[in-house]
């Protein structure tokens, strides 16, 4: 911009002088990507120094002074002993302003320029800065006037060299700046609001450059970044997803999960699982000291996309290893049983350890393969053959479905047990470790005729021991659909039209009796707290999503409707809570209450917080979302809107 519009910009700006700051910096020290809180001035006084302001290079040779805007990241190097001051100030354009000063505002705002100079007078230059500093540490009105009439006086005579030098003022890139605090920051929250502030433009603007410039919005940015080094810990640590998660900078697993798939195309499971086999760990050798980057003794949630209705944490722990490895633990384990049983052994390699595996299933089923017949079935693995009346079933994921058509699996993973909604139905179901670290020994020596899995990596090992059946975790993307389903495949279509006619006629009931209180046009958000964020979720990734949206038939905000429904998982900045929040609100927290948001200042204005339209209730109730848990939330939910 031209040096008469930057002077007349000057002159119309209210100037607010923030910081004045004395620095003193050792030799061989180094100063790593500080970003600036405001506008500001450097100046140097002594010693020698390597400056970088967003990777722009400045050379200091005793006096220097460097000028930049608000979010510039700055590096320097000391080479020598380096003494400098640091004024931090801010400027506000007084309003109204005719319209062709705002058309140069909106130009080039002056106040993120970056410029560098060598001051002709660097005594007089210095004495004014040395006694702006003293007036500011001394305080007072007066000597606030008086740091404010000092800093103008350096800033005309810096204005006169500028004019006189024909010095070359450059302004700083919003999209770098974002970019570079993105990639430096990416594992606290980041916001838009907050990039837009920290560099004084609009979250507008701020948008639009940086998808003409990167091809993606800033937040599609952060979890790019995010998703790159999730992937380097996934291969180069032991590390679990919940900790990787809550590194990269994720509130929550799920969303983690979520997001991975997306840019990825499969879950953090997989992926780890797919590279390790292929190889590409060997480019990132194991360092022991970063095996563990969270504390591992904290109670974890699901670290896959098969978080179906659990806590899980991370990926089975024996597909940390090779399908070598496997094979070997799964086939000694079989032999093993095979002796103790007086089941021979057939021949030697792999076809002997099949052989072992079929005559282990047999011995601890009681010859189930000789008096049960079997039948085909379409699975993601192709045609397999199973059971036609299984009888011993061992299931890691959709539980629910084989309690609501009377299957007692023999054995699940622990946190299954722990569901509140039909723990009573469990009594005898063996324990197969947890999701993370499921024992084979145990479901060996279960000798199940079936194993239903939701975890794509498991197949191999487990289709080793029994006929297993893969389901993906949202192939079935409704109640009637999964049950339907496992109605067919375990040969109980009648019992799953009974349970399912019982099931519409229940949450018709709870559905009129809302109906009756509530208004068809009031909105509803499905809410868990993630600390300094709030997570908003759709109709698919429980927390009541599927009571409320599909069972109940309610709507969330209109403004956000579609961006909920389609990512499901949304987070969410406390600036923003309020345009995401409905009438009613069904939030998940380990400790708030009703009365704690009330009291905080932002929740606290919101209309739902106000007239106590707020349902709080812990994970370990609004995490599932199996048919049963679906039923239940649903007539809980009911009860509680009634109410209202």
């Amino acid at each position: 911009m031209r040096l008469s519009d930057h002077v007349a910009l000057w002159n119309r700006t209210l100037i607010n002088v923030m910081d004045i700051r004395h620095i003193i910096v050792v030799e061989g020290e180094e100063l790593r990507g500080y970003t600036l809180p405001s506008s500001f001035y450097l100046f140097a006084i002594r010693g020698n120094a390597l400056l970088s302001l967003d990777g722009i290079k400045h050379q200091t040779e005793q006096f220097y002074i460097l000028h930049g805007g608000k979010g510039t990241s700055l590096d320097i190097q000391a080479e020598t002993t380096f003494e400098y001051y640091l004024i931090l100030y801010k400027a506000v354009i007084s309003l109204p302003c005719r319209a062709e000063m705002q058309q140069m505002l909106d130009r080039s705002f002056p106040f993120q320029l970056q410029y560098g100079m060598v001051p002709q007078l660097p005594l007089n230059m210095m004495m004014k800065v040395q006694e702006m500093e003293t007036c500011w540490q001394i305080g007072g009105e007066l000597q606030r006037l008086r740091v404010k009439a000092l800093f103008y006086q350096c800033v005309q005579e810096l204005f006169s060299q500028l004019h006189k030098d024909g010095i070359v003022m450059t302004r700083a890139s919003y999209v770098s700046q974002a970019a570079r605090f993105i990639e430096e920051h990416y594992a606290k929250p980041i916001t838009l609001d907050m990039l837009a502030d920290m560099l004084d433009c609009s979250v507008g603007h701020l948008v639009k450059l940086f998808k003409r410039e990167m091809g993606c919005s800033p937040i599609q940015y952060v979890n790019q970044v995010r998703t790159t080094e999730a992937k380097k810990l996934l291969l180069k640590s032991e590390a679990s997803l919940e900790e990787i998660s809550l590194f990269v900078g994720y509130g929550d697993k799920y969303y983690f999960s979520r997001s991975f798939k997306k840019h990825t195309g499969i879950s953090p499971i997989q992926y780890r699982f797919k590279q390790r086999q292929s190889g590409l760990s060997a480019n990132y050798p194991t360092d022991r000291s970063i095996m563990s980057i969270g504390n591992r003794d904290s109670k974890l949630y699901i670290g896959s996309d098969n978080h179906y209705h659990n806590e899980y944490r991370g990926e089975l722990t024996m597909f940390r290893s090779t399908k070598a490895f496997a094979t070997i633990m799964i086939s000694l384990v079989l032999l093993l049983s095979a002796c103790s049983s007086n089941v021979p052994s057939k021949g030697n390699g792999t076809g002997g350890n099949q052989a072992a595996i079929e005559q282990t299933a047999r011995a601890n089923t009681g010859g189930t393969e000789s008096s049960n017949t079997f039948r085909t079935v379409s699975t993601i693995n192709g045609d397999i053959k199973i059971p036609d009346k299984p009888e011993r079933i061992v299931v890691d994921l959709y539980l629910g479905s084989f309690i609501a058509l009377d299957v007692k699996p023999i054995g699940t993973p622990s946190l299954n047990l722990k569901n509140p909604y039909y723990t009573n139905d469990l009594n005898g179901v063996e324990n197969i470790g947890d999701y993370e670290n499921i024992s084979l020994e145990k479901i060996v020596e279960l000798g199940p005729d079936l194993i239903v899995t939701g975890n794509e990596a498991a197949y191999e090992s487990f289709s080793k021991i029994a006929p297993t059946v893969v389901v993906p975790f949202g192939q079935l993307k409704t109640v009637h659909e999964e049950v339907n389903y496992f109605g067919k495949l375990l040969g109980k279509d009648k019992e799953a039209a009974a349970w399912l006619t019982d099931y519409d006629n229940r949450i018709a009931i709870a559905r009129e009796k809302v109906n009756k209180v509530i208004p068809q046009e009031a909105t509803f958000s499905i809410m868990q707290d993630w600390g300094k964020t709030v997570g908003v979720f759709g109709d698919n990734f429980g927390r009541g999503g599927q009571a409320i949206y599909r069972a109940l038939e309610r709507k969330p905000p209109a403004a956000h409707a579609k961006e909920i429904m389609e990512i499901q998982s949304v987070e969410v900045s406390m600036e923003l809570l309020k345009e995401y929040a409905g009438d009613y609100i069904i939030f998940t927290s380990k400790e708030l209450t009703l009365e704690d948001l009330k009291t905080d200042t932002i929740w606290s204005t919101l209309d739902a917080v106000e007239n106590d339209r707020v349902f709080i209730w812990k994970g370990e109730k609004s995490w599932y979302f199996d048919p049963i848990a679906t039923l239940s939330q649903t007539e809980e939910l009911a009860e509680w809107l009634a109410g209202k």
